[in-house]
């Protein structure tokens, strides 16, 4: 392995991790219906268990309300089971042919909760992208012992840095972005 792939190997797992953080916030809800909320809820689709998104078409009419409408009508008791059975808070009612879910509007402290949640799924991606780092920079001097010049091992060292730098800052971004449509009323 060369020093340029040990860096293009470090890039490529911190952008896995920027990817990994950008998920984990969609799923912190902000107070408004967003289909990405229900990602986590598998329904028992004749014997396997199916993503809902797989078997309903999920849609937000207003900011407050999701709208779950099956392919197959007979599939509306088991993803109503689902969805409670999910501990997710939501009360899905339905009228026959779609579900509804109204989104409560959220407490004060529950906001304040929600972007202590964002910040821990932040701080995880942190780490992660530092131990990326350490373990790109512990290869750039393996590489240095089996002959890698000394100054090229630095200026290997400097770019893994300046990767690291960037990928910091982009997880800034999203937690400030989040946070701050979290604590919008």
């Amino acid at each position: 392995m060369t020093d340029k792939e040990v860096i293009d190997s470090a890039k490529a797992q911190m952008e896995k991790a920027i990817d990994h953080l950008e998920a984990e916030l969609v799923k912190i809800r902000a107070g408004r219906a967003n289909p990405g909320m229900l990602d986590s809820i598998y329904v028992d689709y004749y014997g396997s268990s199916t993503p809902l998104s797989q078997i309903a078409n999920i849609s937000t009419p207003d900011a407050r309300t999701l709208a779950i409408q099956p392919w197959e009508k007979n599939m509306i008791t088991p993803i109503e089971k689902a969805i409670s059975n999910a501990n997710l808070g939501y009360n899905p009612t339905n009228d026959g042919a779609t579900i509804r879910i109204n989104i409560p509007m959220l407490t004060e402290e529950r906001r304040k909760g929600l972007v202590k949640q964002a910040k821990e799924e932040a701080e995880h991606a942190r780490v992660t992208v530092r131990n990326i780092r350490r373990d790109a920079n512990e290869a750039i001097k393996k590489l240095q012992k089996d002959g890698l010049p000394e100054d090229q091992a630095k200026s290997s060292e400097t770019k893994v840095q300046g990767i690291t730098d960037d990928n910091i800052a982009k997880v800034e971004k999203h937690l400030e972005a989040k946070e701050k449509e979290i604590m919008t009323v």
